[in-house]
């Protein structure tokens, strides 16, 4: 990646965090400004502001903790406390994050989707599909979401859009056949990628639960070590809905890696910290908005940062 792209991603994860950075670092900072040390008072207060921040009573105290050991030359010094608070923040998520790289696994690796309806997984997948194509790979996308007519043609239109190919079948087909289908297709015709997306609504549908894990069984039948990945993608304007989405999913559907979508629709995206430390899976993207440009790999000390209003370090830590 080029330099003018790293800083232009870094740019845009900031804007994309302003509305939490607002949101979360006024608040903390007026607490400092009243006094230089922390009274039991006012770390309460602090406290009682990272929770609805989203990042759970636990978390919050914490960091509250965290920023009460710190000794500032001023309080009102905003960035030092800003700078304190980035650096509490990223040390609850180093270690949690991860790296999609399907080109550099098998051929062809198979990537799995799954969420629920308007967590942003059709857009997600058309974004990745997108990006594969521009670097020169063969793509294969597959409308998994074989419930909904609307889903197929949506991912017919990002099929189009990415120059990927697309694969479906009528409303109402056996998913699961769709999938092993698709993955026959990809070995025989030389694939590098296949992208199938899934139905939506399955952390309370048990029924659509179950059709998942039946795609994951087919998909062994021609590969057990496929799908290569399963992505779990979740809207963080939900709030603490897409932890217990991830904990269901989590559960039962083998994930291997998060994608978090819509951060730039929130002013509490600090719900990312404790579904990072809930799950297993680690956090493998990030999107902050509609552009292609716009999902990115996971990186803790650039989000902290971002999160509290602060230019991300990228290269430079």
């Amino acid at each position: 990646m080029t330099e003018q792209k790293k800083t232009g991603w870094l740019q845009r994860l900031t804007q994309g965090l302003s509305r939490t950075s607002q949101n979360l670092t006024e608040s903390v900072t007026q607490v400092f400004q009243q006094k230089e040390a922390l009274d039991d008072a006012a770390l309460e207060e602090l406290e009682d502001l990272l929770v609805e921040s989203d990042l759970g009573p636990q978390i919050a105290a914490t960091i509250a903790g965290k920023m009460a050991q710190q000794k500032f030359n001023s309080a009102k010094d905003s960035n030092a406390v800003r700078a304190a608070l980035a650096e509490a923040l990223a040390d609850e998520l180093v270690g949690h994050e991860g790296t999609f790289e399907p080109l550099s696994g098998p051929r062809p690796y198979v990537v799995l989707f799954v969420g629920v309806n308007g967590s942003g997984k059709t857009t997600t997948l058309g974004k990745i599909a997108a990006k594969l194509v521009k670097s020169g790979a063969k793509v294969l996308i597959v409308a998994g979401d074989t419930f909904r007519a609307a889903a197929v043609e949506q991912l017919k239109v990002w099929a189009e859009r990415a120059g990927a190919d697309f694969m479906g079948r009528k409303t109402g087909a056996d998913a699961a056949g769709l999938a092993y289908d698709s993955f026959v297709k990809a070995r025989e015709e030389g694939y590098d990628v296949v992208l199938i997306d899934t139905a939506g609504r399955l952390q309370n549908k048990q029924a659509l639960m179950d059709e998942l894990l039946k795609v994951v069984r087919v998909i062994k039948k021609v590969d057990p070590d496929a799908p290569h990945e399963t992505l779990l993608v979740l809207d963080a304007t939900v709030g603490r809905n897409a932890l217990s989405q991830e904990q269901i999913f989590g559960r039962q559907a083998f994930v291997s890696g998060l994608v978090m979508t819509k951060l730039d629709g929130t002013a509490r995206g600090g719900i990312l910290i404790p579904i990072a430390k809930a799950s297993d899976a680690p956090i493998k993207l990030i999107g902050v908005g509609e552009d292609i440009e716009d999902l990115h790999a996971f990186r803790a000390r650039d989000f902290a940062r971002s999160m509290v209003g602060l230019e991300p370090l990228g290269d430079k830590e």
